[in-house]
């Protein structure tokens, strides 16, 4: 640094305003201290983000991550070369003119229409394409032959919504003095999931979208929190790594570091000495399932209450799957965890009603403690010129006639009939865990994942099944169960299935079970052939270490939706 220093004396002195020596090797001192305060600042930061890693996830683990991130990051080059890249174009693009062709209706007397007709069609000829559009081909959920995807309470409830709709399709509750009916449903509603997921006397709430959004909120609201009580400009989220994905869209999204913690076997829970060493100044939330949705495990919600309260962090609790099922599952006779209001350290709860509170699509509810921790999700504009501008949430305007739907389906099925509905899918799921476990076509093939409590039972191929006898390739029981008409979802990490029971579901499970029977004793033994959609993707998808031709795949089917 002599050099440099040098030179810079030598400036200063050939300067017009040369200051005296004195007042220059001052000047140098600072300056030299100021660099060496700067360096010291650099080092200790990045000296306490290895620290917190290593803390974090172990010098094992750390390496661990490190060899994975290399080899990813060789495998992404390796992709780019030319011939690779071609290659992989082409099947790419393959790929996704498959899912165009099995998405998007073609052929003889398939009409797309991509602009306005001259002339508005009449109400009757509305009504026609509308009963068209309902019959195109489709996996019969009608026939309880989709897992989840569609919470129906059945037609007479669809009508009751159905009316709701008609009565408020206007309505915006941004407008409460226009629609002062839908500003009291909503208030109604948030006051009824708050009173059922038992909140303190000040709880409050705020009415949603979906499932999303409600995590979104909560998450952006801890944040907010987080910059301005603790001035945390670097925050970071601890979440088990079957939580909902939306958590790490927020992360995205708002710009917050994800750490995600395994949940292993044979519980498949949150592994809470791994969040423990996870946690540190720039935590702003821990997060907890109630059930999660790849395996419908309950975490150890208690546990991670007192974690919260220890450090005084925010605790929340995703039970947008387990909804209106987990909170009548003790007044409906069954094993019930410890996961609301009532364990202390709980400060936020996503709840879907359009789930298990059979509400129309598009409802959901965010639970707060307090009105305080609610209000961090509010957005406030008080110079817009436009007048003053307020929302509780992510979105402005917003569907009256979705919470007309919601208070009516609420209103109508009551405690008797939420009771009714849990006692049919919680007793379905049940029937279907205890034939994987019990059944002798079943149970030397198929492991149940875990202990589930609610509405979803996900299994895997147990590790020590004997190859000759029993292995089954689970993606390809996924395919032969998706010939035989079935709709399930395929699982990764581990290779997997997973039914959430609906209503139609509950009245299909001897069939289902027969059906999964059946095609298990045509996969057992069998781990090579050709491989169905579920087995290429799933397959694909775990042997690659970089996920861009993942990604592409996943862009591709986002963007068929949109093809016409």
């Amino acid at each position: 640094m002599a050099p440099k220093s040098s030179r810079l004396n030598s400036l200063l002195a050939k300067s017009p305003l040369a200051l005296p020596a004195t007042r220059r090797a001052a000047l140098m001192q600072s300056l030299n201290a100021l660099r060496n305060l700067l360096l010291l600042l650099f080092l200790l930061r990045y000296t306490r983000k290895t620290y917190l890693h290593l803390r974090g996830y172990g010098l094992l683990g750390s390496i661990s991550r490190l060899r994975k991130q290399i080899w990813k990051q060789l495998y992404t080059y390796f992709l780019r070369l030319p011939f690779v890249q071609s290659k992989v174009r082409a099947d790419v693009d393959k790929a996704v003119l498959d899912l165009q062709t099995k998405l998007v209706p073609s052929g003889p007397g398939v009409v797309n229409y991509t602009s306005l007709p001259p002339k508005g069609w009449s109400g009757e000829d509305v009504r026609k394409e509308l009963e068209r559009l309902g019959d195109i081909k489709h996996t019969r959920w009608e026939d309880g032959r989709v897992s989840g995807a569609v919470y129906h309470g059945g037609n007479e409830l669809a009508e009751l919504q159905a009316e709701a709709f008609r009565r408020f399709g206007v309505a915006n509750p941004i407008h409460p003095d226009v629609f002062p009916g839908v500003r009291k449903m909503e208030a109604e509603v948030v006051a009824m999931v708050l009173s059922l997921f038992h909140a303190p006397d000040g709880g409050a709430g705020v009415s949603t979208s979906g499932g999303t959004e409600s995590i979104l909120s909560a998450v952006l609201g801890a944040r907010q929190k987080a910059y301005a009580e603790r001035s945390v400009r670097e925050p970071e989220i601890i979440l088990p790594e079957t939580a909902h994905t939306a958590f790490r869209k927020a992360g995205e999204y708002f710009n917050i570091k994800v750490h995600l913690v395994p949940c292993p076997a044979p519980s498949y829970r949150v592994s809470l000495p791994h969040v423990k060493r996870l946690l540190n100044s720039n935590t702003i939330l821990l997060v907890g399932s109630a059930p999660n949705f790849p395996h419908g495990i309950v975490d150890d919600i208690p546990v991670l209450s007192a974690l919260a309260l220890k450090h005084r962090l925010p605790l929340h609790v995703d039970c947008c799957l387990g909804s209106f099922m987990i909170a009548f599952l003790a007044k409906s006779g069954f094993e019930a965890p410890d996961f609301d209001f009532r364990v202390p350290g709980v400060t936020s709860i996503s709840v879907d009603t359009h789930k298990y509170g059979f509400a129309p699509k598009g409802n959901s509810v965010v639970l707060y403690r307090s009105a305080a921790l609610r209000a961090w999700q509010y957005y406030i504009c008080p110079d817009w010129s436009g007048g003053v501008y307020a929302s509780p949430g992510i979105a402005g305007s917003r569907p009256g006639a979705l919470i007309a739907g919601c208070w009516a389906t609420i209103m109508n099925l009551g405690e008797e009939g939420y009771i009714s509905h849990c006692v049919q899918i919680v007793g379905a799921a049940k029937q279907l865990e205890d034939a994987i476990r019990t059944s002798s076509s079943l149970k030397h093939s198929l492991r149940v994942i875990g202990k589930p409590l609610v509405s979803v039972v996900a299994f895997c191929s147990p590790p020590n099944a004997p190859v000759d006898e029993h292995l089954v390739d689970l993606y390809a029981v996924a395919d032969g169960m998706s010939h035989r008409g079935w709709h399930l979802n395929a699982l990764q990490d581990p290779p997997g299935i997973h039914v959430a029971v609906t209503l139609p579901v509950a009245g299909a499970m001897a069939e289902l079970i027969r059906d999964l029977e059946a095609v298990v004793g045509e996969c057992r033994g069998k781990t090579d052939g050709t491989k169905g959609d579920a087995a290429a993707l799933y397959g694909v998808a775990g042997a690659l270490p970089d996920k861009s031709v993942v990604r592409e795949l996943a862009g591709g089917f986002l963007d068929t939706l949109y093809k016409t």
